[in-house]
């Protein structure tokens, strides 16, 4: 059972689509101004081990939302590039647990700065007040994040998980 996100309605429906659109046109750009040196499933597991820390190839596969085979093949890559590296679970010796080396942060430190960097560039060239209101935006763009990552959470809860927490 998912759980819809109710959030209180301070803006119209279309208000609400057309700043989508142009959030999502921004992602679109950053994405595609980006080097293409790895793949967005690469990107995307880096920036996960970052966030969470070292996982197993089994949750990296479903946080991805790739199979097991491709999970195991990617994780051989990046492994063999130096950005990750396989560790033994403490907690059960027989799981290989996948983390970020110091070159794996590093990598995923710099390409999220050049980011940064391309967008500063960007937002310094409009006028200040467009600029302001961008600023003035930042809470609430900082709010839509957390709200992505609580539904996430949720969707990520198994459903007798859900049923055993509500009994």
């Amino acid at each position: 059972m998912t759980t819809k996100l109710q959030v209180p309605r301070r803006t119209g429906r279309a208000q609400s689509r057309t700043i989508g659109r142009a959030l999502y046109g921004l992602i679109a750009m950053a994405v595609r101004s980006q080097p293409r040196d790895l793949s967005l499933t690469a990107l995307s597991t880096l920036a996960t081990l970052e966030q969470t820390g070292p996982r197993r190839i089994t949750d990296l596969a479903a946080s991805e939302g790739v199979m097991q085979p491709s999970m195991t093949a990617l994780v051989s890559t990046l492994e063999r590039s130096g950005l990750v590296e396989r560790r033994g679970d403490p907690s059960d010796r027989r799981v290989a647990l996948v983390a970020l080396t110091s070159d794996g942060t590093g990598y995923i430190q710099a390409r999220r700065q050049t980011g940064v960097e391309d967008f500063a560039q960007l937002i310094d060239a409009l006028p200040a007040d467009e600029a302001e209101a961008l600023f003035a935006a930042v809470t609430a763009m900082t709010h839509i994040q957390k709200l992505d990552e609580e539904r996430r959470n949720q969707s990520n809860v198994a459903p007798s998980s859900v049923a055993q927490a509500q009994s």
